[in-house]
């Protein structure tokens, strides 16, 4: 069944020009083309579009299109490949809750494969998970308070402010602003409570979950467009 252009734009709140942009990027399947040279749209482009908005939805746009390329492309193994990398990330994402709930109740081993020993800036850099510039803006917004060594003057990372180092980490994943962190990491160190950094977490917490959901939402999506669109799947 034929879908007009302006139609598919309207029904997703875009443009037609997006419309086509996506044809070109692979985010919709080929078009087939009249005589004149119109473009035919189907049915199945509003599915995929359907299913790109979904994917988007509980992925992002970026896993979406790498999603949908590889799908209209015929790699299916590299689509899958997507989908459950976004699933691992939020399986660390949950691991990395854990550790930081840990971290707050004082548990050493919570400090993720980090030595007794303290740590110079790139072994700490590494252990938390970022870069050795990102350290070192942390530091310069007050936030981590690293030590020195006195014979060289390097920073040097001890177990607590590693724990500290992570936990930031772990508040800037969920998208909290620096100055916001200040204030939590200010009162911890004061009052060594852990109460606003928990409720933080339990406020990511609940947006993992959430976003859980949707990627869940955004599988059963694609699975739903792949057996309309007659994809070999593997059997069961």
């Amino acid at each position: 069944m034929r879908v007009r252009v302006g139609e598919l734009a309207r029904s997703a709140g875009i443009s037609v020009q997006q419309v086509r942009n996506y044809v070109e990027t692979g985010l919709l399947p080929p078009v087939e083309r009249t005589p004149a040279g119109y473009r035919v749209f189907t049915r199945a482009h509003a599915d995929a579009l359907v299913t790109a908005r979904a994917l988007a939805a509980g992925h992002g746009w970026p896993v979406a299109r790498t999603v949908m390329r590889a799908v209209h492309a015929g790699e299916l193994e590299a689509a899958l490949a997507a989908i459950d990398a976004g699933h691992a990330e939020l399986t660390r994402e949950r691991a990395q809750l854990a550790a930081a709930r840990e971290a707050l109740a004082g548990r050493p081993a919570a400090v993720p494969d980090g030595p007794r020993r303290p740590l110079r800036i790139g072994e700490a850099a590494r252990t938390v998970g970022v870069r050795p510039p990102v350290l070192r803006l942390w530091e310069a917004r007050g936030l981590l308070r690293p030590e020195r060594e006195p014979a060289t003057g390097y920073r040097i990372y001890g177990r607590e402010e590693l724990r500290t180092a992570h936990i930031v980490a772990l508040l800037r994943r969920g998208h909290q602003p620096l100055a916001a962190i200040a204030p939590v990491l200010d009162a911890l160190r004061a009052t060594g409570s852990p109460d606003n950094v928990l409720g933080e977490l339990a406020a990511r917490e609940r947006e993992l979950h959430e976003r859980s959901l949707r990627r869940l939402q955004s599988s059963t999506a694609l699975y739903t467009y792949l057996t309309a669109a007659g994809a070999t799947l593997p059997s069961r």
